[in-house]
């Protein structure tokens, strides 16, 4: 069992940054891929980001290519997500994921635990 915490949300003007942070319980954190989805009012969750259980490995969706940038430290069982040149479409819940065996996907379907969501708005 994981549990995954996000931090870090709020309001940002266009062009600002943010750090998400989701913090995750256990001891076994290093097992897991993880990922970064969002959602915004009235659409599908997305994928935004994904890295491999080392983190040697990194994955975006193209739409963040670019300006975010995902990073994870297995010693303090976190996961970050880099926010930069941040635009409205940004807008949305995000949500961390852990998939557990090391491999990263973009399915929604295939992640195992989700944490329950950080608001960001980025206003114009």
């Amino acid at each position: 069992q994981v549990q995954l915490v996000e931090s870090g949300g709020g309001l940002v003007q266009a062009g600002g940054s943010l750090r998400l942070s989701c913090a995750a319980s256990g001891r076994t954190f290093s097992m897991y891929a993880m990922g970064w989805f969002r959602q915004a009012s009235g659409k599908e969750r997305e994928f935004v980001a994904a890295i491999t259980w080392s983190g040697s490995s990194t994955y975006y969706a193209d739409s963040v290519k670019g300006r975010f940038t995902i990073s994870r430290d297995n010693a303090k069982n976190t996961v970050y997500l880099q926010m930069n040149s941040l635009k409205p479409e940004d807008t949305a819940v995000y949500y961390c994921a852990a998939r557990y065996g090391g491999s990263s996907s973009y399915s929604v379907y295939e992640y195992d635990y989700w944490g329950q969501g950080t608001q960001v708005t980025v206003s114009s």
